[in-house]
């Protein structure tokens, strides 16, 4: 029985892992498997959750309202890349955050990189004051298929 508690718990642990907060993954290789299968745009949010005014300002103007969930969890996948400075993210997961911070070219926080389903980069934002409706508005723009 013990074993049994014990290899479900487990179970729970590897199947929660990849997603953080509020719908977001912060494995990339998952969400961008999960968006070519679901064929949606992955949005990467670069982030530093602790202490990044801008960040935090984005997070509860925008991420962390109904609308935008809703939104998000029809159209999109999410990906949160954060690279705080007051607690420790496990090792792989940060040598990941920066080796794509590298390869996008992130100089400031918050940077929003947005792929295609395919892995393409089709868009890249900041921070913009307007809540949710704006940012919906402009991430139908990025994502708009010609």
């Amino acid at each position: 029985m013990k074993k049994l508690v014990l290899f479900a718990s487990l179970l729970l642990l590897v199947a929660f892992s990849a997603r953080a907060e509020g719908g977001w993954l912060t494995d990339h290789a998952k969400a961008l498997e999960k968006a070519k299968t679901e064929n949606k745009p992955l949005v990467m949010n670069f982030t530093g959750s602790d202490w990044c005014s801008w960040c935090i300002k984005l997070e509860k103007e925008v991420f962390a309202t109904s609308p935008f969930k809703s939104y998000a969890e029809k159209n999109l996948v999410l990906l949160k890349l954060d690279f705080p400075r007051r607690h420790a993210l496990p090792a792989a997961e940060q040598k990941q955050n920066e080796a794509l911070a590298e390869k996008y070219g992130i100089r400031g926080f918050p940077t929003i990189v947005v792929l295609n389903s395919e892995g393409d980069q089709i868009g890249q934002l900041g921070y913009r004051p307007g809540g949710p409706k704006a940012w919906i508005a402009e991430l139908e723009k990025a994502t708009k298929k010609p």
